[in-house]
């Protein structure tokens, strides 16, 4: 590696004003199209690259008007007129590209650097990080706190129905989603470290990334690296035994703390497809709430936000009206239309935890319907078989599975490809139908069998589904019934 054209925050502040053109190497990518939407909203001028574009990213980013160019018939020359090159963390180190980045002459830094000094470095950052529910609970907070009134700025890896995925604002909080995944080839750190988090939101702590972590120890590791410093509140939910272990590790950290076993709930007293009455506690006192939201595993994410208000001073009657109708991320929950009369569903959930909450908040809405789960296991941790058995547990109260098997072997070097002939006998004994599905024309002709109007295609993947969702599949949807 030849590094010294690359910059660490201390050197992207020291050549702040001087930073008037950047490029964003991978711009695809939910984090770094954000980063770049909201540079460019600083007036900065952007463009960016990648080797493919797929929706909703792409769509997104040519909305934008930022130019975007093929990385695959790219002159790396190009890359010489602007004052900073941004990589994202899908460059190898040991690429020819990153190899051509390193010697065109230009600084590069990651995006989590970039953010940290050139946007974050002097307002009040509120990170919302976790295994799971991330983005969801980072677009539910910026919501809500626009309807106190706020005007919140935020950053969320997602593509947002009507608005932009990143927003300066010009108000008191700054909303971040705050990803442990690490932060490029040149800089193995979480990205959350580089985001100079003031109040912290801990949605979920367990095992995932492998291809980059050896166990959750070393994912703890880099939350107890926010934690020495950390002068603010880290609102937590303790139903997971390593957010526990922090909080005892770090009990000098005001900690305000929900979940099941919490004390504070949330509770539901009541939940049907039209949405969830529940209640919280704050202070000891109990309070109800009404939302569209649905499912155990949103409510939790939602109950986040709503102890960060009131604890922020907001008032009951307030939240109570700013978390009645919430809107959802694309590709979470997402209604794409009908094919063959039955409804489809995309989500982008791979980890089981998510799976089987999906499938909990579907089944919720349509307690009349079977679910039909089309899961790509996508991730290098979820294409390894260190989730064989929590997958078998994710989907057994499905009415049948189909598995996207993804080219791709795992790049977890302690594991094994996931076991798909096991997975299949394994959901055989609970009585789920499954199979598993090669290539695009077999995953095809799986779900043509199995559709119809008493059916939901739950199609959970944070890819294209073994290229589903690029194909012609997408043409013969229906539009979404009212």
């Amino acid at each position: 590696m030849n590094l010294k054209n690359m910059l660490d925050q201390k050197g992207l502040l020291e050549k702040k004003d001087s930073i008037k053109s950047v490029f964003f190497y991978r711009i695809c990518g939910t984090g770094m199209g954000a980063a770049a939407c909201l540079l460019k909203e600083k007036g900065i001028a952007v463009e960016g690259g990648d080797n493919n574009f797929f929706p909703p990213m792409s769509s997104y980013l040519e909305q934008t008007g930022i130019p975007l160019h093929n990385l695959n018939e790219f002159d790396f020359s190009y890359l010489k007129k602007f004052d900073l090159i941004v990589v994202g963390n899908v460059v190898p180190k040991l690429s020819s590209e990153a190899r051509s980045i390193e010697e065109c002459g230009v600084n590069f830094c990651s995006f989590p650097s970039l953010l940290g000094s050139l946007v974050l470095h002097d307002i009040n950052v509120v990170g919302i990080a976790g295994t799971h529910g991330k983005t969801t609970t980072t677009y539910f907070i910026s919501q809500i706190f626009e309807k106190l009134g706020e005007d919140a700025g935020y950053f969320i890896g997602g593509v947002l129905e009507g608005r932009p995925s990143s927003k300066l604002g010009a108000g008191s909080y700054f909303f971040i989603e705050s990803d442990e995944y690490d932060s490029s080839y040149f800089e193995k750190v979480s990205k959350f470290r580089s985001y100079s988090i003031d109040d912290l939101i801990l949605t979920s702590l367990e095992y995932d990334h492998a291809d980059i972590f050896e166990d959750l120890e070393a994912i703890k590791s880099e939350f107890r690296a926010v934690l020495k410093t950390h002068k603010g509140v880290v609102i937590s939910n303790n139903e997971y035994a390593a957010i526990e272990d922090l909080q005892s590790e770090f009990a000098e950290i005001d900690w305000l703390n929900y979940g099941p076993r919490s004390g504070s709930g949330p509770n539901i007293i009541e939940q049907s497809e039209e949405g969830t009455h529940f209640n919280l506690s704050f202070n000891g006192e109990p309070y109800d709430f009404k939302t569209n939201v649905i499912g155990m595993h949103n409510i939790l994410n939602l109950s986040s936000c709503i102890l960060y208000g009131l604890r922020e001073g907001f008032s009951i009657e307030k939240m109570r009206e700013a978390v009645k109708d919430l809107r959802f991320v694309k590709r979470r929950q997402e209604i794409r239309g009908y094919y063959k009369e039955s409804m489809v569903i995309d989500d982008f959930a791979h980890h089981p935890r998510s799976v089987a909450c999906t499938v909990e908040a579907v089944q919720t809405s349509f307690p009349d319907k079977n679910i039909v789960v089309v899961l790509e296991p996508n991730s290098a941790t979820a294409r390894s078989n260190i989730f064989q058995e929590e997958f078998v547990e994710a989907l057994k109260n499905c009415s049948a599975v189909i598995f996207a098997k993804p080219e791709k072997d795992t790049s977890v070097k302690s594991a094994k490809n996931l076991d798909y002939h096991l997975l299949v006998e394994d959901l055989s004994h609970c009585q789920v139908k499954a199979k598993a599905c090669n290539n695009l024309d077999q995953l095809k002709e799986a779900i043509d069998e199995s559709c119809g109007p008493e059916n939901i295609l739950l199609v959970l993947s944070n890819g294209t589904c073994l290229g589903l969702w690029k194909s012609d599949f997408v043409n013969h949807l229906e539009s979404v019934k009212s």
